[in-house]
């Protein structure tokens, strides 16, 4: 059961409903009487809490009560709490984070969409999410010059939202976009729900938006990303990626190098070229050429396998670091590495760069004292002097970016290596519960409580990355 905002208008009815779908399926007896029971004795637990149990319960399943317990909650806390009614310019339901993060992230929308189309008869309001993304595209290319057509930002924040997010400035912030994992997100909710509709609407915009990040992000036409802002601020430019990692530290901006000085070529690209993002932007080529063919475009799908090729060589070749056993960010106008390998240089591992020989390797780096934290994996290594437990991308613990390189292990057939961090994870979670970010050493909890892509812990069972803790999805989609 998806529930948007409880307003007062709409709840009387919305409860009405919930309790109708609670009695379709034979709630409270069997539900209460078994171990998908997940509420405290002394909870009384609302209609809507009880529907969407109800429903989780049709399409999970599990001997582990707590693992039972941390599926209800990453629903309840992290997806179907986090859907909000229209809200201009958003002219369609869309997805907040959570806690003061008041509109819709490229980043976050994806890893929350995935788990949502698990669920039955959420196709309408994926596809009004993602249709928010194409709207601000067009509004974007409306006001803007040429070479600036095809930007998704950051975020998009309803008009109306709080004073850290101003909506009414949407023409000039965010001035930037984030980790260009749209197309690798719709890919996830089409493998899972098979909405074809879905992937129609999308290819033209997603291609738009690829253009955009090589043509803007691969300054150089080398076929590596960096970061940038047309607002010329250093920080919302690493904002792109992981906010305040260690190899950004030394960022700059500068005007285009391959474009004349004028008005339209100020101080707005990154000298810095990063493992992160370029490993995002090829997989999602890849993700939007295998749904290129599913709408029978093959021509855009021979297009994009160009661009991944190129990207992948260029990433071999100048990223890869055989003393770290892992991919470094490089200086754009040398290409010089530098040598303070993030969680970010392991991502690669999920495109499906590195050759079999690099992805052991990578195995073997992350087994190291280095980064074999209690949980797994620190933003930075430890050995690295900027290294913090709980500091923000700066040896603290995600769950995003964990569940990425432990798919990306377990893809390479380095199985006890994913299940190692998979399993961290979640057994950490069923203890502390589900969180923003965590202290990497303790495992304490850290951040927003219940943030939605926290709920990729969830998905790590689900995709089968533990060993420890068994998840089945039974959904019939």
């Amino acid at each position: 059961m998806r529930r948007t905002d409880i307003t007062d208008s709409n709840r009387r009815r919305f409860v009405l409903g919930a309790i109708r779908a609670v009695a379709a399926v034979g709630i409270p007896g069997r539900i209460l009487d078994s171990p998908w029971n997940v509420f405290a004795a002394e909870e009384t637990a609302s209609p809507e809490d009880m529907a969407t149990v109800a429903e989780l319960s049709q399409v999970f399943r599990s001997d582990d009560r707590d693992v039972m317990k941390l599926v209800t909650d990453a629903y309840l806390q992290c997806i179907v709490n986090k859907i909000h009614p229209p809200d201009p310019p958003l002219e369609h339901e869309w997805i907040a984070p959570g806690g003061g993060y008041y509109a819709q992230w490229l980043w976050d929308t994806t890893f929350v969409v995935d788990l949502l189309s698990i669920l039955p008869r959420e196709e309408r309001v994926i596809r009004e999410v993602f249709q928010n993304y194409w709207d601000f595209q067009r509004r974007w290319n409306q006001v803007k010059p040429n070479f600036m057509h095809g930007m998704i930002a950051n975020f998009i924040a309803p008009f109306d939202g709080n004073q850290y997010f101003p909506g009414k400035e949407w023409r000039t912030f965010p001035a930037f976009s984030q980790a260009p994992l749209l197309a690798w997100g719709m890919e996830r909710v089409y493998l899972r729900n098979h909405d074809v509709e879905l992937v129609r609407r999308g290819l033209h915009a997603l291609e738009q938006f690829h253009e955009w990040y090589w043509r803007e992000r691969d300054v150089t036409n080398c076929g590596l990303i960096g970061v940038g802002s047309y607002s010329g601020n250093v920080q919302q430019a690493r904002f792109e990626t992981y906010d305040h990692e260690v190899d950004l530290d030394g960022l700059k901006l500068t005007p285009h190098p391959g474009r004349k000085p004028g008005p339209e070529n100020g101080a707005w690209y990154g000298d810095i070229l990063i493992p992160a993002n370029t490993s995002y932007l090829l997989l999602s080529e890849a993700s939007l050429g295998r749904m290129a063919e599913v709408a029978g475009d093959l021509e855009m799908a021979k297009r994009r396998r160009k661009r991944y090729s190129t990207g992948e060589e260029a990433m071999r070749m100048h990223m890869w670091s055989e003393k770290h056993r892992c991919f470094l960010a490089v200086k754009r106008d040398s290409m010089a590495q530098i040598e303070s390998p993030t969680v970010g240089s392991f991502v690669p591992l999920m495109a499906q760069i590195p050759t079999r020989g690099q992805a052991e390797k990578m195995a073997e780096s992350l087994e190291s004292r280095a980064w074999a934290t209690k949980l797994p994996i620190p933003t930075v290594a430890t050995t690295n002097p900027n290294f913090q437990s709980s500091t923000f991308w700066r040896g603290d613990a995600w769950p995003a970016p964990s569940f990425q390189v432990a798919t990306g292990l377990m893809s390479y057939g380095l199985i006890s290596a994913a299940n190692r961090i998979a399993d961290a994870w979640v057994g950490n979670a069923i203890k502390v519960g589900i969180s923003e970010r965590y202290d990497s050493l303790s495992g304490a909890p850290l951040g927003v409580r219940g943030l939605g892509m926290s709920a990729t812990i969830v998905t790590m069972m689900i995709d089968g990355l533990t060993d420890k803790y068994q998840l089945r999805c039974t959904s019939s989609h």
